[in-house]
């Protein structure tokens, strides 16, 4: 019987199974420790499940990318002041949606080179903010409530250079700057509001993060407390080292249209 929990404003759809566990590939089996933030969750148990998202959500895909080093790729939107988030975008009707968590990253961030490690078992959903809900629902022609995301976990595989947030060409660049994060921090700059699917995420993803206790310790300062910040300056990202700590910045020249597209959330 299918059933579903809520956490916050967000829901967790899936069969009701106990001690089911997801199918997570290349993984050590070893459970991520990192300091919860204050974001009012319940247990959840992970349910296997081949449903399709719930009625009045828009269906949607989620992608945690990954480097070498196990920390998360995160963007900051272009008009969404200091937001950050993990890929995602929307699946077309009859679209496999690990193609189309692929698709989506190329659109987002020209990322080509990725291998796929796992994908979460159930449904995951956020309702929109008040403000933007109507516009996003006129722009569609739509009623959603919000987003039904399926995640998917991919392991980065190529070169830095590849990076570039202009996209494939193919959509409207959504995001001004990008980084490498730990996943406390992921969940930390996320919005209010994608919180808890961010900490559910996480969870299930976390035995690809775990470390050893050494590795731990080794962590700089600067790892800890966030990873380097990276603009966009051409279509292709070029590097240049300026004073800012130390850092790796790019800066973006090519900005797209003031629209609504900066709002999708």
């Amino acid at each position: 019987m299918a059933g579903c929990q809520l956490v916050g404003n967000s829901v967790f759809y899936g069969t009701e199974r106990r001690n089911c566990h997801c199918q997570l590939v290349k993984f050590s089996g070893v459970p991520l420790f990192y300091p919860l933030l204050s974001v009012p969750l319940t247990n959840i148990s992970a349910s296997l499940s081949n449903e399709g998202p719930p009625d009045g959500y828009r269906k949607n895909v989620g992608i945690c990318l990954v480097n070498p080093s196990k920390k998360i790729f995160t963007a900051s939107r272009i008009y969404i002041p200091d937001t950050w988030q993990m890929p995602q975008g929307g699946a077309n009707i009859g679209e496999d949606l690990r193609k189309a968590a692929m698709r989506e990253l190329r659109e987002e961030t020209g990322v080509t080179s990725a291998e796929f490690l796992a994908e979460a078992p159930y449904w995951l959903t956020y309702d929109f903010p008040i403000k933007v809900k109507d516009k996003l629902n006129r722009r569609w022609g739509t009623n959603y409530k919000g987003q039904a995301q399926k995640w998917f976990l991919f392991k980065f595989t190529g070169n830095e250079e590849e990076i570039n947030l202009l996209g494939d060409g193919s959509e409207k660049p959504e995001f001004k700057e990008w980084s490498w994060r730990l996943p406390e921090q992921v969940v930390e700059l996320a919005v209010n509001f994608k919180k808890p699917v961010y900490e559910q995420v996480l969870k299930v993803f976390s035995p690809y993060f775990s470390s050893d206790a050494d590795e731990e310790q080794c962590l700089t300062k600067n790892e800890r407390n966030g990873g380097k910040i990276h603009k966009q300056t051409t279509k292709r990202s070029s590097t240049k080292n300026k004073p800012n700590g130390g850092k790796k910045i790019h800066k973006q020249t090519k900005r797209c249209s003031t629209s609504l597209q900066g709002q999708v959330l």
